[in-house]
């Protein structure tokens, strides 16, 4: 479970020059050094950096370029721009990688093709030397323009006393160029058969490397689709109603308290409550819930969701940041930025890799240079050369943000939000379930079904008792009697000397009548006899109603019972958990015969009935010492203890804040079919990110020894450095492409 100790908002930094997984390593180490930092986060697919911490922005953009690499700001941008920006970024970025992998191909290409079919790459005459000299000029200018970016990030990482992708191009092509560069200016430093001409891997390595960064940018923009969606849906203007006047205005320009007109077919442009007019609204786009919603005077409405029949009139209650849908955005993007546990191992990983390639390369061209055949010399270079260059770490980079990116925005599709990295991969070992009962398993909305007399007093003074003394609560059972009350015109009185006893009611003076309303176990603590009352509560319990004892100066004179429906999807959610080899296991305050019953009816056989608020983190840490990996489903302000103790938390979205901010996961329909459907997509995410990191791996381990020529002395290959650039190329687009594979995902529903 990740901590949500800190409260510090993020900074956001776009990074500039970092290529690889071990830029990665070196950007996060460099920012946690700063004083001040709490966590740091790369994302090497949106190549930004997610900074938590007490610390100016300028002294974070000194440690990043001491680094070796450079950064600017983007807080205070509004979403639509920073993504214009970045498309258009992209856009010009792929046009840029285009341009130079076509020049350097141009050289390339020709030079591979007169190589294999019409003469040798060679040096023997004069003739040749001059011809070859100005071939060596042109890579020389191919180097210069095409790999310009790949030199001055690998110099920059060599002063600042780093290693990364760059760093091995620019040794790799480097050793390349300047050993064609010898053999044209002194030939007869070398034997005949080590003459021979390495321009046509420069060129085609810079422009095969090239090609594939454009690529892989190309298929990176259809991984931020789903906060495409998202930012789409914010209206740009609303109408607003003053005066007896409507006019359109900016949504930027509505403030809190403004009254709002929509028609049908116009979209929420900010969160609110109905003041007039009744309507019907599409939910779908923030909720995956795919059936409108009725929607009347007092209900509330979410800023992005589309108005479907009625025109109805709204007062604003959250404008700008903070409505719903912003955020939304926010925690979709700040959980695409995180990483689970498997990519900071990948992280720590890279941060050794390049230096260990660099140490290979010279090892092998040592090898060959002591115990090659002739020319010992163009084998060394050759093998040296290709071993730096099918070793670039990039697409060991990309293999997990790419994955976490569509995967946290697939989620977001099905109204399921993930938070963080860790939340992520840890929901797909989930081994139990612990669902809360109220606003969990049943809606959250209960009625007063019963009323039974055990004293004087009739049905509307108990329920006025009742209801006066709750008044002032928001727990859901609370609600339904005040409610209950107010149905029958009973007139609710305001309760002196109020105290809520956790666990087991609460207590208070009405109309000069001190009153007791709560459980069974508040009867008894405060000496109420209610024996020949316990069996009538004990059947109201076997039919799934919840039975409250209510005192009048410490006489028993009533029992009210409240039943909560179970909401219309839960059992089949419920079956879909076990299906899927889930522990499912209820949770509840209620006592035991009403959480029996309810058990019973949604097929769940385990279940904890009376605990206590401060006990459900004990049931938690139960469970987890059995070695389960738990998740806590709840919705209460009760729940939020145990919503952070859990290995991962899931708030119902329509419950309090206090949940939803203790948890790492919001299921925003309040259907218990997210939880299967935030399994199902941490399950295929990380096996997709697992998928990524074996291509990425088998291109580099399997890769390196060939690379380096341990199949020569058997069967006479030695790979050439085109092919490793190629190789190397097509790893990035490999992952990449996977990745958004996952985009077409869709959770089994049955």
């Amino acid at each position: 479970m990740t901590s949500h100790s800190s409260k510090l908002s993020p900074h956001l930094l776009m990074i500039e020059g970092a290529s690889c997984a071990s830029c990665v390593n070196k950007i996060e180490g460099a920012l946690r050094q700063v004083r001040g930092v709490e966590t740091a986060e790369m994302n090497l697919a949106q190549r930004s950096v997610s900074i938590v911490g007490n610390v100016q922005e300028s002294t974070l953009i000194s440690a990043i370029r001491g680094a070796g690499y450079d950064a600017h700001s983007v807080d205070g941008k509004d979403e639509e721009t920073l993504f214009d920006e970045k498309e258009e970024a992209d856009r010009s970025y792929y046009n840029k990688l285009i341009r130079e992998a076509t020049i350097a191909l141009s050289l390339g290409i020709p030079l591979m093709i007169y190589g294999l079919f019409i003469g040798e790459m060679t040096v023997s005459t004069n003739t040749e030397r001059v011809a070859w000299l100005i071939v060596g000029i042109l890579t020389f200018a191919v180097m210069a323009t095409s790999g310009r970016h790949f030199y001055k990030g690998g110099w920059k990482s060599f002063r600042s006393h780093n290693a990364n992708m760059d760093t091995l191009i620019m040794l790799g092509t480097g050793a390349a160029w300047i050993y064609s560069m010898i053999v044209v200016l002194f030939p007869l430093l070398l034997p005949i058969m080590a003459r021979h001409i390495y321009f046509e891997a420069t060129a085609m390595i810079i422009g095969l490397i090239n090609l594939g960064l454009a690529l892989e940018v190309k298929a990176r923009g259809r991984t931020s689709e789903a906060i495409k969606r998202l930012i789409g849906l914010q209206a740009k203007t609303a109408r607003v109603v003053q005066h007896g006047t409507e006019r359109d205005i900016a949504i930027e320009d509505v403030v809190l308290d403004d009254i709002l007109r929509i028609r049908p077919g116009e979209k929420i442009p900010v969160d609110g409550l109905v003041v007039e007019g009744k309507t019907t609204i599409d939910e779908s786009m923030l909720t995956g819930e795919p059936m409108p919603v009725e929607k009347y005077e007092g209900d509330s409405v979410a800023a992005g969701t589309l108005n479907k029949t009625g025109s109805i009139l709204f007062k604003a209650t959250l404008v700008g940041k903070d409505t719903a849908l912003a955020q939304i955005i926010d925690m979709v993007k700040h959980a695409q930025n995180s990483k689970p546990p498997i990519g900071r191992l990948v992280d720590i990983i890279a941060g050794y890799f390049v230096p260990a390639i660099m140490i290979i390369a010279v090892a092998s061209g040592l090898l060959w240079l002591n115990f090659g055949p002739t020319p010992a010399v163009a084998f060394a270079v050759v093998s040296a050369t290709t071993v730096l260059i099918i070793a670039c770490p990039c697409a060991l980079g990309l293999a997990t943000p790419m994955s976490v990116m569509v995967g946290v925005g697939k989620a977001a599709e099905v109204g399921v939000l993930i938070r963080n990295g860790e939340a992520l991969q840890t929901a797909s070992k989930i081994t139990t379930m612990v669902l809360d009962k109220t606003g969990t398993i049943t809606l959250g909305k209960p009625k007063v079904t019963d009323l039974i007399l055990a004293g004087e007093q009739s049905e509307k003074e108990v329920l006025k008792l009742a209801a006066s003394i709750e008044s002032g609560s928001e727990h859901p059972l609370a609600v339904a009697i005040v409610e209950s009350a107010k149905e029958k015109g009973i007139e609710v009185t305001k309760a002196g000397n109020f105290n809520a006893i956790a666990g087991h009611g609460i207590e208070g003076d009405v109309d000069g009548i001190h009153v007791l309303f709560g459980n069974e176990r508040l009867m008894h603590s405060k000496d109420i006899n209610i024996d020949a009352y316990a069996d009538k509560a004990q059947a109201l319990a076997v039919e799934a109603k919840t039975p409250m004892f209510i005192a009048g100066d410490g006489t028993l004179i009533g029992i009210i019972a409240v039943s909560d429906p179970i909401k219309k999807d839960s059992i089949e959610a419920i079956q879909r958990l076990q299906r899927n080899g889930i522990r499912v296991v209820m949770l509840t305050g209620d006592n035991r015969a009403t959480a029996e019953a309810v058990a019973k009816k949604v097929g769940v056989s385990e279940f904890f009935a009376e605990v206590l608020p401060q006990d459900k983190t004990e049931k938690i840490m139960e469970l987890q010492m059995e070695n389960e990996i738990v998740g806590m489903t709840g919705d209460g302000i009760n729940d939020a203890p145990a919503l952070a103790i859990a290995n991962v938390g899931f708030a119902i979205g329509t419950g309090t804040d206090v949940a939803i901010e203790s948890s790492d996961i919001i299921l925003m329909r309040g259907s218990l079919h997210g939880l299967a459907d935030a399994i199902a997509v941490s399950k295929a995410t990380l096996k997709n990110i697992k998928q990524n990191l074996f291509g990425a791996f088998i291109y580099n381990v399997a890769g390196v020894p060939i690379a380096a020529g341990i199949l020569y002395p058997f069967f006479g290959i030695l790979l050439s450095p085109v092919v490793a650039g190629a190789a190397m190329a097509f790893s990035s687009l490999t992952v990449v492409t996977n990745a958004n594979r996952l985009r077409f995902f869709k959770p089994q529903s049955h």
